[in-house]
């Protein structure tokens, strides 16, 4: 039977209280943080303040009133209860790596659940980060998540936690605006080219592995050249992902594949590629010379180059259609080789 938690209103300050606090925090001992915060907050009547410093938390009580006798008991006790928590859950990657790995006993995933602070009763989602500057992308990436985060690199790819994401689309257009802010296109040859990130689907915290294949899968489709998305929720791609799947070699291969990479292997064609991208997303000539920060008839005379070389005609459907499948295939390909050439030692 579960005792009632206990409030210091119906405590006094004899040994005997500072006793059923001391009990109350010892039958609480290996809790998620959010918990002995809770509980902390419940034993008080009100806000109860943590700050992580170092590795070890400073906790204070928001009252309006005076202080209770047995505040600083309650302080010290939720202290020691987090202190031992609280070195691994804020970051440990060897943590993360468990929480995302298929691999792991269910024992071993809810211990470190736990110890990253975790809420098991909540879903979280797991992002996949490609990036060349981690420390820059990763504020940038916390600037706009909804709570705290988890990291850890894996390969050349890192993978981010996070709970609290109500909707994975949203996320995806805020995250969208805020990498195009801070690396807006064109960019200069050489520049770095910000992050891409995949994003999984929200799951169950024990699922977490299912939503970080699903974050590698969505990377592929984020842009790794300047123009596109430069980060896709899973559940956008429905039919798209069966490209995921295409083997690197089939799509190299391909005619039109290989003549794109024909074009922009010289500096003038890369240029010609991207503004055909660059339509391809944003839709009209105007829009494209806005974004590209050109006239618009030097993008109709890139368009018409690039389309005389290819045999389309981009006031017909199907060759639209073509083009903007043709450049999808070929950043997933410039995708993979990019997280292939990242990883290999």
């Amino acid at each position: 039977m579960t005792s009632t938690p206990p409030t210091l209103d119906a405590l006094g300050d004899d040994p005997a209280s500072v006793l059923v606090i001391v009990n109350h925090f010892d039958r609480l001992e290996g809790s998620a943080p959010e918990r002995l915060i809770a509980a902390a907050t419940h034993l008080t009547g009100c806000p109860v303040d943590v700050q992580w410093t170092d590795g070890q938390p400073a906790v204070s009580i928001n009252r309006d009133g005076p202080a209770h006798p047995l505040d600083a008991v309650v302080v010290d006790r939720l202290r020691r209860a987090l202190r031992p928590v609280d070195p691994l859950h804020l970051a440990d990657p060897a943590l993360v790596e468990v929480v995302i790995s298929a691999k792991e006993q269910p024992a071993d995933r809810g211990r470190a659940i736990r110890l990253l602070g975790l809420d098991e009763a909540r879903d979280l989602v797991v992002l996949a980060v490609s990036t060349h500057m981690p420390r820059e992308t990763l504020r940038l990436v916390e600037s706009v998540l909804p709570g705290r985060y988890s990291s850890a690199t894996i390969g050349h790819t890192i993978a981010v936690l996070c709970q609290g994401v109500a909707e994975t689309r949203a996320l995806t257009e805020v995250l969208e605006q805020t990498i195009a802010a801070a690396h807006p296109a064109p960019m200069a040859t050489g520049a770095d080219r910000g992050p891409w990130i995949g994003i999984g689907c929200s799951v169950g915290v024990f699922a977490a592995s299912e939503s970080w294949r699903q974050a590698l899968r969505a990377l592929r489709f984020a842009s790794s050249t300047g123009y596109g998305r430069r980060a896709i929720a899973y559940e956008r791609l429905s039919v798209l992902e069966l490209l995921a799947d295409l083997a690197p070699e089939q799509v190299l291969a391909n005619r039109d594949i290989a003549r794109i990479n024909e074009i922009a292997a010289t500096p003038s064609g890369a240029v010609e590629v991207g503004t055909v991208e660059a339509f391809c997303v944003f839709g009209s000539l105007r829009r494209t010379a806005e974004e590209l920060h050109v006239h618009h008839s030097t993008v109709a005379a890139r368009l018409a180059h690039v389309a005389e070389q290819m045999g389309w005609d981009f006031d017909d459907p199907m060759d639209r259609f073509m083009a903007t499948l043709v450049l999808m295939v070929r950043r997933i390909s410039l995708s993979a080789a990019a997280l292939a050439e990242a990883d290999s030692p």
